[in-house]
């Protein structure tokens, strides 16, 4: 396989946009992509959308208004994977020699829910008997407690430092910092979460181009190269589930790691699906940011904030930046390339050469997790 690089990002902040389609929101990202990197639309080989919620066709519907028509175009639904197994389909086509050049996005708009946890596929036993989740997510995070000797203080210090993080970040959908006190004050959600260990319902799109080595050194952008995009999808088993061990993304994140011929300690930055507190502590260990049990004590002495050892979700994360399902993939990527760029502003980490994204998408019966995809990025 050949050098795939990302060689431009762009993103609409996230929000509450309830007069924007997941199209408009996505054609916006998109449109923002190829004014910053001059890339001709006869130049785009291949195209791919992500999304949850958006609709039929809606890669088609966002890319033909920016001038790519005609070329072959692909709207991927994985759930909360959805936009960065779009980037992982833009990374094969690249990769394998069949494009020179893709645009991938994702965009989502959730404010058409009005509010409350998203209506999750009644095909399923467990969602049929009420599973949601912030309930899946609640038992995580009391058999974490039970088994590690952690406390609800531990996930708050997690809301605390993403929500730090994202007061700089003029991309996120919340840019205000919270207290402890704050995040014991907000209202229960499912015990012991409280409001401010989710992430919130947000609407936004994000979009990246991905290239050859040839195309990229075309553009007047700055590349970061791709140096491993890994995708894969839960085990089904009807026995014993460990709600501490997710093991999709230790799964995943091997793969990444052998393809790219690195390891956790080669990190300076993650952007992690931290769609509960809880998240970041399980998904920090599968990762290998921490041995298991012990991430709540690495947040604690700072190790994953911005400047610690390895900068987990400088961008704010789930908790802080927002979570338009289909498009939070995508905006890790972008977040990730602007990162090693050097072009993250307040949010840079210091010396960047190395960044992973990870997410995870949806809840079904036999499976921790639907899907999960991980990318790992370096300084060209």
């Amino acid at each position: 396989m050949r050098p795939v690089f990302v060689a431009g990002a762009a993103v609409h902040p996230f929000g509450k946009y309830r007069e924007l389609s997941a199209a408009e929101l996505g054609y916006r990202a998109v449109r923002d992509l190829v004014a910053q990197t001059g890339v001709p639309p006869e130049r785009i080989d291949i195209g791919f959308g992500g999304s949850v919620y958006g609709g039929s066709l809606l890669a088609q519907r966002v890319l033909q208004r920016v001038g790519v028509s005609g070329q072959p175009v692909y709207t991927v639904e994985n759930a909360c994977a959805s936009g960065a197994s779009a980037v992982h389909l833009g990374w094969q086509a690249v990769a394998a020699g069949t494009a020179d050049a893709a645009i991938v996005f994702g965009a989502e708009n959730l404010s058409a829910f009005g509010g409350g946890t998203l209506p999750l596929t009644t095909a399923d036993i467990e969602i049929d008997q009420g599973m949601v989740m912030p309930a899946a997510y609640a038992m995580r995070a009391q058999r974490y407690i039970h088994d590690f000797g952690a406390t609800a203080d531990d996930l708050t210090r997690v809301s605390m430092k993403n929500r730090r993080n994202g007061a700089a970040n003029p991309r996120a959908h919340f840019q205000k910092e919270v207290t402890a006190e704050d995040v014991a004050q907000s209202r229960p959600v499912a015990d012991p979460l409280h409001l401010l260990h989710c992430c919130p319902n947000s609407d936004g799109a994000a979009a990246a181009l991905l290239c050859s080595k040839e195309v990229a050194q075309e553009l007047s952008t700055p590349p970061v190269r791709m140096r491993a995009s890994a995708v894969r999808s839960g085990r089904f088993h009807t026995s014993y589930r460990d709600m501490t061990w997710p093991d999709i993304t230790e799964r995943t994140a091997r793969a990444a790691y052998d393809m790219a011929g690195l390891g956790p300690a080669d990190l300076d930055l993650v952007e992690l699906h931290d769609a509960f507190s809880i998240a970041e502590l399980l998904h920090s260990e599968a990762l290998g940011l921490a041995d298991r049990g012990q991430a709540a004590k690495a947040v604690a002495a700072g190790e994953f904030d911005r400047n610690g050892r390895v900068a987990v979700s400088p961008s704010g994360g789930l908790l802080s930046r927002g979570h338009p399902v289909g498009a939070s993939g995508t905006t890790q990527i972008c977040e990730a390339y602007w990162q090693l760029t050097g072009q993250a502003g307040e949010l840079q980490v210091p010396g960047a050469e190395v960044a992973l994204t990870h997410v995870t998408g949806g809840g079904i019966f036999g499976v921790d997790n639907g899907a999960c995809a991980v990318h790992i990025l370096t300084t060209a």
